[in-house]
């Protein structure tokens, strides 16, 4: 009986000691080829464990996808894996790559969104370079509360989402996006500019309107100031501003060449139809 109970007792031994070292192999060896198959992966917002398993084998950065729903299933399993693009190193274990893939810590993006451009241009841009959700972010754009919520004394944001050159990380959602570029309208809006829009007699959001058709109509920088005269005497004279860019705001599609029909577009926007500036910016300038 007693060696019987020897024999049971160093099975037990050899297979817990089997499994561990199988465990400590599974998690610690490292899988990702050298060099790496591809320099980043990507966690697409949605995406369940084993489509991401099926991914990651798929791209050549995991042998086995079995394998790792095994590891994750043994280590931290109630925390979830976070979207994001990820910076794949060679020479990862399964451990390794878990702990990557639940960190959050996506890569960052150098995202420029240009002067002059509308929201739905900024959505297609950071769609492109994001894999934002472009109709989100427009909605977003379009909420009257969520502009108050920001400041912003207007019904939308069109005009309030700064262009400059942006570090983004990837999987950032549009409403962290929005805020981002919001902010930056604010901080540029110095004592001194705040001053001098006060002086002018008009209002901020008027003067952002006026900025954005200045914006769409100007070819090269040096044409900025005659433009702004023109329009500035064409306010002070009470006439229609007959500004090109308002139509193009209101025109379906990408810019194209207007025709005489667009000019009888009936909307706020018409600067051919209705004096004095449109309800809002018709793009995003510079300020």
């Amino acid at each position: 009986m007693k060696k019987f109970l020897l024999v049971v007792l160093i099975l037990t031994v050899v297979a817990a000691a089997a499994s561990t070292f199988y465990v400590y192999t599974l998690l610690w060896q490292p899988v990702v080829p050298q060099p790496a198959p591809r320099p980043y992966f990507i966690v697409s917002r949605g995406m369940r464990l084993h489509q991401i398993a099926d991914s990651l084998q798929q791209a050549g950065i995991i042998p086995d996808r079995n394998k790792f729903l095994l590891a994750a299933k043994l280590v931290e399993r109630n925390r979830p894996l976070k979207a994001g693009k990820y910076a794949i190193a060679p020479g990862l274990s399964l451990k390794d790559l878990l702990s990557l893939l639940r960190s959050g810590k996506s890569m960052e993006e150098r995202v420029t969104l240009p002067e002059g451009k509308t929201s739905e241009d900024y959505a297609a841009i950071l769609q492109r370079e994001l894999g934002l959700d472009a109709n989100e972010f427009l909605q977003l754009v379009s909420d009257s509360s969520f502009a108050r919520e920001l400041g912003i004394a207007a019904p939308r944001l069109e005009g309030y989402l700064y262009p400059n050159t942006y570090n983004i990380y990837w999987g950032a959602t549009p409403r962290e996006i929005a805020i981002m570029l919001v902010r930056e309208f604010q901080r540029q809006l110095d004592d001194s500019l705040r001053a001098r829009i006060a002086a002018s007699g008009m209002t901020l959001h008027e003067i952002v309107t006026l900025a954005s058709i200045i914006e769409g109509e100007a070819v090269i920088d040096s044409e900025r100031t005659v433009i702004s005269a023109v329009y500035h005497n064409r306010l002070r004279a009470g006439i229609l501003l007959q500004a090109d860019p308002t139509i193009q705001f209101v025109v379906p599609g990408p810019p194209r060449r207007l025709l005489f029909r667009d000019l009888e577009i009936d909307s706020p926007y018409n600067t051919y139809l209705y004096p004095g500036l449109p309800p809002g910016p018709v793009n995003n300038p510079g300020i």
